[in-house]
């Protein structure tokens, strides 16, 4: 079958992250149909020509609108703030490509429900990137969930813990605008959280969130600037099927990284996971001896775990980048065989309903309804 040519809007830190996976997906998990990169796409000729250079794409454009016009491009790519995501990925959908777009869909929910309006109008492919859930230990907890392995689930625990803007001398940067960003920690982190809830317990129904910013301004090259986001979001969630839940994100939790972690307890057992030691899944049941009872590691990097046979013997860990490379195979074999991928923007509509609910509440000081 043919390549699948590419285009990518934006080339910074997920940029980068996504020409890897593009790079790294053919010779190791040998795609149905493989990516070309054929044009990396930014508003500054000379940087995005050195993107183009640095990253591995043929091609280097300054003009979106004309690169998702164009017929030799199958697939576009969204790595923008968020004010573009619905602009582009609308357009693109328009113009018979298949879109994948970062996280959060969209700065709205009106936004986020335009743009799946737009791909299942279209009858392309659309994925969201919540790489998360292609963390092998994560995918275990999901098949051992979904097993019936811990019983009824009763318990989610999801934070997101990091301390990049804990300084108040930090400067200010677009992520702080909620013009470009939409949300602060609330959509750049939580989001997170809040698709593994989904993933792995089920639909979130109501919530009661608080919100908080803790640096209202911010040095920028001639002036302090307003910080108009959130530094940090906390909320109670309940679960359609009955299980109850917290999520906390932040990015001034000092000495936390990228902690992002769940815990999930269940009738008969516990599971829990912290994206920076992601090889590694912990395990509780109870119907284990008394005598050996408690919390036990697996190590998940054996063959029979979901992607690891196509990386390297038992006990060779993978990254944080092999998350994007299994995300960018399972989207290119659903192109290949006329399915959706997951999460699409169906998910990605979910979780923004709920991230909206959670800002309605921080607002209104009661339960929202997510729907």
């Amino acid at each position: 079958m043919s390549d699948i040519n590419v285009a990518m809007i934006g080339y910074a830190f997920m940029g980068r992250a996504h020409s890897n996976a593009y790079r790294q997906v053919t010779p190791f998990f040998s795609p149905a149909r493989s990516p070309r990169m054929k044009v990396v796409c930014g508003r500054t000729a000379s940087e995005v020509e050195r993107a183009r250079a640095a990253l591995g794409w043929d091609e280097a454009a300054t003009d979106w609108r004309e690169v998702v016009r164009r017929k030799d491009i199958d697939l576009v790519d969204v790595c923008t703030p968020g004010d573009s995501h619905a602009d582009i990925a609308i357009a693109a959908a328009q113009a018979g490509k298949h879109v994948l777009c970062e996280k959060p869909l969209a700065n709205s929910l009106a936004d986020a429900e335009r743009m799946l309006a737009a791909v299942e109008r279209a009858g392309v492919a659309h994925m969201i990137c919540h790489n998360y859930r292609r963390a092998p230990a994560v995918m275990l907890a999901k098949q051992l969930i979904s097993e019936g392995a811990l019983g009824e689930i009763r318990h989610y625990r999801g934070t997101y813990l990091q301390d990049w803007m804990s300084d108040p001398a930090a400067p200010f940067n677009w992520r702080l605008d909620r013009t470009r960003a939409g949300s602060g920690a609330l959509g750049d982190i939580a989001s997170h959280s809040i698709d593994l809830a989904r993933f792995l317990v089920g639909e979130i129904t109501e919530v009661s969130a608080d919100l908080k910013t803790f640096v209202p301004s911010r040095p920028a090259p001639k002036e302090m600037v307003d910080v108009t986001v959130d530094d940090a979001a906390m909320a109670l969630v309940h679960f359609a099927n009955g299980a109850i839940g917290t999520i906390e994100a932040t990015r001034m939790a000092n000495g936390r990284k990228n902690y992002n972690r769940f815990e999930i307890n269940g009738r008969l057992g516990s599971v829990a996971f912290d994206l920076e030691r992601m090889n590694e899944l912990e395990v509780y049941f109870d119907n284990d001896p008394p005598h050996l009872r408690g919390f036990r590691t697996i190590i998940v990097t054996e063959s029979v775990h979901p992607f690891v046979g196509r990386w390297w013997p038992p006990g060779h860990v993978i990254g944080y980048e092999h998350t994007f490379t299994h995300t960018v195979y399972d989207l290119l074999e659903a192109i290949a065989g006329g399915t959706t991928p997951t999460p699409s923007f169906v998910d990605g509509v979910a979780n923004q309903r709920v991230l909206t609910a959670m800002e309605r509440s921080a607002t209104s000081r009661r339960w929202e309804s997510v729907n």
